[in-house]
C-alpha cells in the first residue's frame, strides 16, 4: 500500500475539535486506509498549535507512538536543498515544514500529500513533479 505525505493541517485538525476542517480530517483519514509519513518541522507545528489543549496535544503525540504516523529524519545534508526550496518559493511563501515535506517527497518518490495548503499545487520537487494534494481533493 502507498504511503502519503501529510502536512499539519489536517493532523491539526484531527486533534482540535473546534477546527473547521475538523470532519473533514477525520472523514478523510478513516477512508484512506494507507500509511502516512510527515517530517519532525510538522510535528512540532502540530505539536505547538495544539500547546492551547494539554489534551489535544498528548493524544497527537500518543497516536504517533500507537503508529498512526511515521516520521521521516531529514538529515542536515539536505539542509541545501531547504535553502533552495525556500528561495525558489519566496513569493508563496513555504516554510520550513513545507520544505521538508518535499524533500521527503523526493527521498521517497511519494507524490501524494494531505493538505489544506493549496501552496503544495504551486510546488515542484527536483525533478519538476509537482505532489497531489489528495486532501483537497475529497
Amino acid at each position: 500500500m502507498r504511503s502519503i505525505l501529510i502536512d499539519a493541517g489536517p493532523l491539526i485538525a484531527l486533534f482540535d475539535k473546534t477546527d473547521a476542517w475538523h470532519d473533514k480530517s477525520i472523514a478523510f483519514l478513516k477512508d484512506l486506509k494507507r500509511p502516512l509519513i510527515t517530517t519532525w518541522p510538522v510535528v512540532t507545528e502540530v505539536s505547538y498549535m495544539l500547546s492551547f489543549n494539554l489534551k489535544a496535544q498528548m493524544n497527537f503525540l500518543e497516536w504517533i507512538n500507537r503508529g498512526g504516523l511515521e516520521i521521516i529524519d531529514i538529515e542536515s545534508g539536505y539542509v541545501f536543498r531547504i535553502i533552495e526550496l525556500t528561495k525558489k518559493y519566496n513569493d508563496v511563501p513555504m516554510d520550513l515544514a513545507d520544505a521538508t515535506l518535499i524533500v521527503a517527497a523526493e527521498m521517497t518518490g511519494i507524490r501524494e500529500i494531505a493538505s489544506i495548503d493549496g501552496d503544495f499545487y504551486v510546488y515542484r520537487d527536483i525533478r519538476n513533479h509537482y505532489i497531489r494534494n489528495i486532501f483537497l481533493e475529497t
